[in-house]
């Protein structure tokens, strides 16, 4: 070929280096779509966003993929901060009987005709 015999010690360093070089692709895959896992297993409500920004943002630079790392822990419940959890719990049951007016229960219904 180039003037030297190829032996077994050539063809396992090429061996080597094409596995070493298969892991490195499979690491950004799993890496790359790390985010987006992480959302959809939290069940963040924009889990389809953060698992497109994950993949995305690893391709040009690595700013926009820790944002996606970030938001993918985002808490996706909404809490009112001004109260503790029991005020909050006593807050969301006078809203829930303000938005539902109490029934007339004891009126009588109307008479049949026989």
């Amino acid at each position: 070929m180039l003037g030297f015999e190829l032996d077994f010690w050539d063809y396992a360093t090429f061996a080597t280096a094409a596995l070493a070089g298969f892991a490195g692709v499979m690491i950004y895959i799993w890496i790359a779509g790390l985010p987006g896992r992480i959302a959809l297993k939290r069940k963040h409500p924009e889990a389809e966003a953060v698992k497109i920004m994950g993949w995305a943002g690893l391709l040009p630079t690595i700013l926009p993929w820790i944002q996606a790392f970030i938001w993918a822990f985002k808490p996706t419940d909404i809490v009112d901060i001004r109260r503790f959890p029991k005020e909050e719990a006593r807050a969301l049951d006078e809203e829930a009987r303000e938005a539902d007016p109490p029934r007339k229960r004891d009126a009588v219904p109307p008479p049949t005709k026989d």
